[in-house]
This record gives C-alpha cells, structure tokens and sequence, in this order.
C-alpha cells in the first residue's frame, strides 16, 4: 500500500494538490473509511500528503463548498454529520425545487439537450452492471448529474446554485447511509423522466421526480458507520483515483 502522497509525482501548483487531496478525502468519505463527525486534522493531512497547511486548508473548504466537510470556527474541519432530520430536509428542498425545474426543463429541451442526457443514461447503465466501491461512487455521481443537467437545461443560475449543493449533500447522504449505494430505481426513474422531457411534458416530470425522489429516500438506512484512523483511511492501495 502507498501513502497518497507518493501519487504526487512530478511539478503540481499549489491548487492542483489541493484539488487531489479533496479527490482522495471525498472518495475516503464516500468509501465510509471516514465516518460522519472524524476531525480531519489540517497539520495530519498535510504530513500525509506531504503539502502545507495552507494547500490542506484550500482542499477542506472545497469540500465544505460541497458540503461533505463542516468547518468549526475555533475547532477545526469535520467530515460532516449529517442527522436523519438533516437528511429529510435535504429531499424535502428537492421536492420543492426539481418539479418546478421539470416544468422549465420541458418547455426548453432541445434535441441536442435530449442526446446529452441518454449519454448520461447510457453511462449509468454501463455502472450498474460493474461492482466495487470506484464504479459505487461513479454511479452515485452519474446519478447527480442527471439532476445537475436537469437544473441547467432549466435555464436558471440561482436554482442552479441551489441544486449543485442539495446534489452534493444527496450524494453525502447516499454514499454514508444508502443500502445500494444508490436508489435502486434510479436508471429506470431517469429513464422516465427523459422521457417525460422529451415529449415537453414537464408536469409529468414532475410527478416521476417525486416519485423517483421517494425512491431514494427510502433507500435509505440512516445508522451510523464504523470509522478508521485517518491515516487508516486515507492509506490507498489503488482505490483512490
């Protein structure tokens, strides 16, 4: 096994090593080998990864920006907690954004919009049918992009904004207490929804992404997980990309 700091090889600016080290603690939190609430101490990452605090410090607020870390005044930098209540407000707000996305979304698509989403689809389905944790977290990434594609055909940056947050969030919620990993219907209510959009139906969208919304909450097992050392944790034998 290799520290991940020997995959920094050759010449990196400072924000290219941090955006690597947020790589390498987002796969971590989303692997579950950083339980929800584990300090991630700024001087302990970046002897890990051989940077300076500063490089560490601009990695956890990107990840704070995302949502995954909670930073403390006083106290430092936590791989965020999410509570079951928390986690019920998260789709409760996605229930009131996304139908009224899908009614701007319809009324807007294009034929070129519609071949980027079955791209999308296409790529989901060729996840489904891998296994591990990599293909795991590429799967609940595809998913939130469907969503993030959804926001932006919908023609609106402030709700855009809005939607790249609860989509971070999602994915945090997903990834720590899914019991797939990832609604089980997902490729199938995207599939739905597309086609709700194509026929400029966005009412109908609408009501497939509450439905496909219920999906994924109830999926949802929301113990908490077992947790590793983060040196443990952010040891890599090739898992992290």
């Amino acid at each position: 096994m290799t520290l991940p700091n020997q995959t920094f090889a050759g010449p990196l600016v400072a924000e290219d090593r941090a955006m690597r080290i947020r790589d390498h603690l987002r796969d971590a939190i989303v692997d579950r080998r950083l339980a929800p609430g584990t300090k991630l101490n700024e001087a302990e990452v970046g002897t890990l990864f051989d940077v300076s605090r500063t490089v560490v410090r601009a990695a956890l607020q990107a990840l704070a920006f995302e949502g995954l870390v909670k930073a403390e005044r006083n106290r430092g930098a936590f791989v965020a907690n999410p509570t079951p209540d928390e986690a019920r407000q998260v789709f409760a707000s996605r229930r009131l954004i996304e139908p009224g996305l899908a009614i701007a979304a319809a009324e807007r698509i294009t034929t070129i919009e519609v071949a980027a989403f079955r791209e999308r689809l296409h790529h989901e389905s060729e996840l489904l049918s891998q296994r591990g944790p990599t293909a795991r977290r590429a799967e609940i990434h595809a998913s939130g992009d469907f969503h993030l594609l959804l926001a932006r055909v919908a023609g609106n940056t402030i709700l855009l904004r809005f939607m790249e947050e609860l989509v971070a969030r999602s994915s945090l919620v997903i990834a720590l207490y899914g019991r797939s990993g990832a609604s089980s219907c997902g490729h199938g209510d995207h599939a739905s929804i597309l086609a709700a959009l194509e026929q400029h139906d966005g009412e109908g969208a609408g009501r497939l992404l509450l439905t496909h919304i219920d999906h994924i909450e109830a999926d949802l097992d929301l113990r908490n997980t077992s947790n590793l050392p983060l040196r443990e944790a952010l040891v890599t034998s090739g898992n992290a990309q």
